[in-house]
């Protein structure tokens, strides 16, 4: 006979023996089970009086068994993570590599033994910081004990800053590794999901599971062929040329370019509530046009995710989930430089054929909804994470004078909407599952296959469009 304990500092279960023949001593064996929902660890928020400085448990756990030991296969666009870490896969990553962006960073993340701490060098736009440290601190709550101790610099503005012109040439030293929101074919830079993902409290956006689901609900309740034939964008046109010059092809009695675009003024939407600008009220549209801000836009989840025909006008930057879409299969492209006879061609294309276009809108949402749920995002933090703390070269250790971040410390002081989306997103216990399988790195050759088919489409739509003008030309 005997008695079992969980030991909640660890996920393991422990086994007491009852003592035989009288001995004083009990037998006790440890053993990782596969616990049952009734043994799952359950995180609490354990918040301390507000006059005295918060703190983090020094007992969260170190490592858990997942009740399904069965890992599924990673998304596709998963195989960007090998290309991403390419230029450091044989000499690995030295410190005095990391150190190179100190001068541009904004801050330094070190993850020892499961725990947090964050260096700050300077503030960025908003909190653009915060929230992709929640999503950190989340991640090794989901995972306890999986990810590898180590140090990461991280960059939150938009443009790129390790350009491989730059690293070129028999002279040219190895390019410093940077964490970014987005990147493109001409820089070095580590894209990592954004912050909204966890929210964006500063426009009024929740955590993205909640947000894509009432997205979903609302559109869904306009039937396809109800919806208005039209495109549709709202933006900030001020942040970029590109959005300015979409402008011009808003539907004018002179001239019907099938569009239907609108200035987002944020200032105004914030003194008055927000009532102009809930992402789930943008859905009334066949067709939804994503247009590049500054560089890439948090916007296309959100625009893909309204079960619209998306009309993409051609990024130069691509943020990690981006990379695995395919034209005419997730989104219809548009040209920066023919944005208006593009999208009216589009438009009407699609009023043609109704069906395909259905087809492509609920295909690009569908893969905003599945192919990006959240564990699919924590998952690819996780790879990511792990092929990242494999390459550095030395044992990183805490920075003077940084801060250890953990789930009380950043949610407890919190107030408002930023408190909000904290509790909503926060990681309640650790995974069921263990992290999908990471696909295999692309082969030689295959990777400018699958690039070069994507041009391929595009092109097609290019010739289908050139013959709809020279129609339209002789009419």
């Amino acid at each position: 006979m005997g008695r079992r304990r969980l030991d909640k500092s660890t996920g393991v279960l422990i086994y007491v023996q009852n003592p035989k023949n009288g001995s004083s001593c009990a037998v006790v064996s440890k053993k990782k089970y596969s616990l049952q929902s009734s043994q799952k660890i359950q995180y609490s928020l354990n918040c301390t009086d507000a006059t005295k400085p918060q703190t983090c448990p020094k007992d969260y756990p170190r490592m858990f068994q997942p009740t399904d030991l069965h890992a599924t296969e990673c998304p596709e666009y998963f195989r960007w993570i090998h290309e991403d870490l390419q230029a450091w896969k044989s000499t690995g990553i030295t410190k005095e590599m990391v150190e190179r962006t100190r001068d541009f960073a904004h801050y330094r993340l070190v993850i020892l033994k499961g725990r947090v701490y964050v260096e700050h060098f300077r503030k960025p736009y908003q909190t653009r910081d915060v929230g992709t440290i929640w999503g950190i601190v989340q991640l090794l709550r989901l995972y306890p004990g999986k990810i590898p101790d180590l140090e990461l610099m991280f960059y939150c503005n938009d443009q790129p800053m390790i350009m491989k012109n730059d690293y070129q040439g028999p002279n040219a030293t190895l390019p410093p590794p940077l964490f970014r929101f987005c990147g493109n074919q001409s820089a070095f830079d580590i894209t990592f999901p954004d912050w909204s993902f966890w929210g964006w409290a500063e426009i009024n956006i929740g955590p993205w599971e909640s947000t894509v689901r009432a997205i979903r609900q609302n559109s869904e309740r306009i039937e396809w062929n109800n919806k208005v034939p039209y495109a549709y964008w709202k933006g900030n046109t001020g942040v970029a040329a590109t959005r300015r010059d979409l402008m011009k092809c808003n539907a004018t009695s002179g001239q019907d370019w099938k569009a239907h675009l609108y200035h987002q003024e944020w200032s105004l939407e914030v003194s008055q509530g927000f009532k102009q600008s809930k992402l789930e009220d943008q859905c009334t549209h066949r067709y939804k046009i994503y247009v590049e801000g500054e560089a890439w836009s948090v916007s296309e989840k959100y625009i893909m995710a309204c079960n619209s025909m998306t009309l993409m006008v051609k990024p130069e930057f691509l943020d990690f989930f981006t990379r695995g879409m395919i034209p005419l299969e997730h989104y219809w492209p548009i040209r920066p430089d023919n944005k208006c006879r593009d999208i009216k061609f589009a438009v009407e294309w699609g009023n043609n054929h109704p069906q395909e276009a259905q087809v492509i809108g609920e295909s690009g949402s569908k893969f905003m909804e599945e192919g990006l749920k959240m564990k699919n995002v924590y998952d690819y933090m996780f790879h990511l994470l792990t092929g990242y703390g494999k390459l550095l070269t030395y044992k990183p250790e805490i920075p003077p004078g940084a801060t250890e971040y953990c789930t009380e410390t950043m949610a407890c002081p919190a107030k408002g909407l930023f408190r909000k989306n904290m509790l909503e997103s926060m990681v309640k216990s650790p995974s069921d599952s263990p992290p999908c399988a990471l696909p295999s790195p692309y082969e030689q050759g295959e990777l400018q296959a699958f690039l070069g088919r994507k041009e391929s489409v595009s092109r097609q739509v290019e010739r289908w469009e050139a013959k709809y003008w020279e129609k339209m030309n002789k009419n």
